[in-house]
């Protein structure tokens, strides 16, 4: 049987690792895909530059338009990232008959549904478990391994820079400033972060993970989505204390009103699984009705962890070639016809715990003032604690961690408390999730 020819579209990190992955292992990938698979072409920004991957053998080109539509190609592996540009190299290469693997989430996440519609209509399959939490196959696991469950819920670290900034946080005791600095320095950050600590990447992850886990279309613009750069070290101490760790999660649930799709910073109990993952690894805690939990942990991102993901796709695609296009896993899990439109939860309906730490001077009757005003608005407290004593203004903090309550009725008597004369600072929210 003929090799399967490759193209490449974009040799950085992902790229380079891929092809050098394809290269080391490609006896077995073989005996696995059924076929040789061939790298031919690849697109590159400059050709100038020197690769961290042997591509003798490959015919580069600065062009990605070249790559997608040169008719000697079988599938293109679309890895340059960014959303524009990826969209037509990719929507071009489904308009010349070729199946595509990629590993970009914002894609997938605000494109996918076009794509994927042009992808069936042609019988072609677009791959993308590399877009979620790099080396965790956590995407087959949902499409394909927990095919005969009803998911109710799930939620992850997602994100390895956040995940690897308040772990040194905690275990470094320095604040947020200098551990950004830090994961920049290691290249786990971009100069730009903001993606990541501002929790873009783990949103558009969600995205994807929650479209699959319940059937629906992918709605991006749905997911609630908040990031780490509010957070503090006496934060992270406080909630040390009191038993729970701060991960920064993405959160989906089904309930009867909707969708609760979120991403946010969350105090999670020390003895979950999820509060113990640390540095730059991911994980995904998945509620089966029928498996129950199963968690799935490993490298986020990174060259090789990636490529893995990106081959796995590529082989899965190489053994359908020969296959009837209806029998086919389907992109997102259940049959195109039957993909729900999501009624999603806006998140001031949402119900759960808060931690919250104020800065209020330390003065006879107010803590009776802030208790009086969360009780107005049906919020039960759990944990009060004031921390020390006040500052050379007489400022102290004080801690609460609340029973569960509703969204708005918190965020209300937040603002509420934050008017009075003795709030000298906004105070600090992070919900709490049990994840039972």
């Amino acid at each position: 049987m003929k090799p399967v020819n490759v193209g490449v579209v974009g040799l950085g990190t992902v790229g380079a690792g891929t092809v050098d992955v394809l290269s080391r292992n490609a006896p077995e990938i073989a005996r696995r895909a059924g076929r040789d698979i061939t790298v031919t072409r690849a697109a590159v920004r400059d050709l100038r530059r020197s690769r961290d991957c042997n591509t003798a053998a490959i015919s580069l080109t600065e062009d990605p338009f070249a790559v997608a539509s040169d008719p000697q190609i079988d599938v293109v592996l679309e890895l340059m990232g960014g959303e524009e540009v990826a969209y037509e190299v990719v929507a071009t290469a489904l308009q010349h008959g070729k199946h595509v693997v990629t590993a970009n989430k914002a894609l997938i996440a605000t494109r996918g549904n076009e794509l994927f519609a042009q992808a069936s209509e042609a019988g072609l399959v677009i791959a993308f478990e590399a877009a979620v939490a790099g080396g965790i196959p956590v995407i087959k696991v949902l499409r394909e391994g927990l095919a005969g469950n009803r998911i109710n819920g799930l939620a992850g670290i997602l994100n390895g820079t956040c995940n690897f900034i308040l772990s040194e946080i905690r275990e470094q005791g320095l604040e947020y400033d200098a551990m950004l600095s830090e994961a920049q320095r290691l290249g786990y950050a971009e100069a730009d972060p903001y993606f990541d600590v501002g929790g873009i990447d783990a949103a558009h992850k969600l995205t994807i993970l929650a479209s699959i886990a319940f059937g629906t279309h992918l709605n991006f613009n749905s997911v609630h989505i908040e990031g780490i750069e509010h957070l503090r070290q006496q934060d992270i101490i406080y909630t040390d204390e009191l038993g729970y760790r701060i991960k920064h999660l993405g959160i989906a649930r089904k309930e009867e009103r909707g969708l609760d799709l979120r991403v946010h910073p969350c105090l999670v109990p020390k003895d979950q699984l999820l509060a113990n993952v640390s540095g730059v690894m991911n994980a995904v805690l998945i509620h089966g009705d029928a498996v129950g939990d199963t968690l799935h942990y490993g490298a986020g991102a990174g060259a090789q962890p990636t490529a893995s993901a990106v081959v796995a796709d590529l082989v899965d695609v190489v053994r359908t070639l020969t296959a009837d296009p209806g029998n086919r896993v389907p992109h997102l899990a259940f049959q195109p016809d039957e993909l729900a439109e999501a009624h999603s939860l806006p998140i001031t309906e949402i119900e759960c715990a808060h931690y919250l730490r104020l800065s209020v001077r330390d003065e006879p009757g107010v803590l009776a003032e802030v208790t009086r005003i969360l009780g107005q608005r049906r919020v039960s407290i759990r944990v009060i604690s004031q921390k020390g004593f006040g500052d050379e203004d007489g400022v102290v903090p004080v801690v609460i961690v609340t029973h569960r309550a509703r969204e708005a009725a918190v965020a209300e008597a937040v603002t509420e408390i934050e008017k009075l004369d003795v709030s000298s600072a906004p105070i600090v929210r992070i919900r709490l999730e049990a994840l039972d």
